[in-house]
């Protein structure tokens, strides 16, 4: 029988492992073939009635993560070679990301978007053509959305739509406007900004990508990371990155939409 002598020391011991269990590396999936990889530690589902808008760069809001939880995003893709390289190393390290895909280069390369969703990442719609949205015309910019969402439908399902089946959305350059916001909070798409990012538009080494990104991370501890699959230097430094994560103890945390009984409000 259980002496209740002992329950203080039990209950002391297992407070002072609770911080293990919160910051310990994430285990790879039962059918991911290295046990020792990084793994994606949970799934979040988003609702975009709760967080319209997320990442501290560019809302006051962000996904409620915590402390050593990172959200891997890629925008402005696919492009073959490029963005088959990002999917080798996230499949190697058994983790999920989110892909923010330009419709014209899903409608150029179908099959990518089609293996991004097949590997089990999330897809995400950055406009038509990675215009300026913040300087077209409101009719004008809302037309470039909605190019863009029938492009990554149409490579996904066949049938191009304007209702997203994943009702993520990220501004080309951040660069939204109000009425805009609005629009897209009406049609139940969150809209997503980042915590951090790696600067990888600059022009820069893999190993001075990877000292920049790990030593902002290591400020926040946390976050929605930007990256660029098409960016030949990402592409090369992420292997690190994530090998960084799994000996840093930080875990992946992969967004997917919360189960919804419309999606009809998403039309107009």
């Amino acid at each position: 029988m259980f002496n209740e002598r002992f329950l203080p020391h039990v209950v002391a011991l297992l407070v002072a492992l609770a911080p293990i269990a919160l910051t310990g590396p994430a285990h790879a999936a039962a059918d991911c073939p290295r046990k020792d990889a990084l793994g994606t530690s949970r799934v979040l589902e988003v609702d975009p009635a709760t967080y319209p808008r997320v990442g501290l760069k560019s809302f006051p809001q962000t996904l409620p993560l915590q402390d050593h939880e990172v959200v891997l995003t890629f925008d402005d893709g696919p492009s073959p070679g490029f963005t088959d390289k990002v999917l080798a190393a996230l499949s190697a390290e058994c983790v999920k990301a989110t892909f923010f895909v330009v419709g014209r280069n899903a409608a150029d390369h179908p099959e990518m978007v089609r293996k991004i969703a097949r590997l089990g990442h999330t897809v995400g719609y950055h406009t038509w053509d990675h215009p300026h949205l913040n300087k077209l015309p409101l009719d004008q910019a809302e037309a470039n959305i909605n190019q863009g969402i029938a492009a990554v439908e149409k490579a996904l399902h066949g049938t191009p739509s304007t209702i997203p089946s994943t009702p993520f959305f990220r501004f080309p350059y951040f660069e939204s406007t109000p009425d805009l916001l609005d629009h897209l909070e009406k049609r139940g798409i969150a809209v997503f900004g980042a915590d951090f990012w790696a600067s990888d538009w600059n022009k820069m080494t893999p190993d001075e990508e990877l000292k920049l990104v790990t030593a902002r991370l290591e400020t926040i501890h946390k976050g929605i990371l930007l990256l660029h699959d098409p960016q030949q230097r990402t592409d090369n430094m992420l292997p690190a990155f994530l090998r960084y994560l799994r000996e840093h103890n930080y875990r992946v945390v992969h967004i997917v939409p919360a189960a919804e009984k419309t999606v009809s409000d998403r039309t107009h």
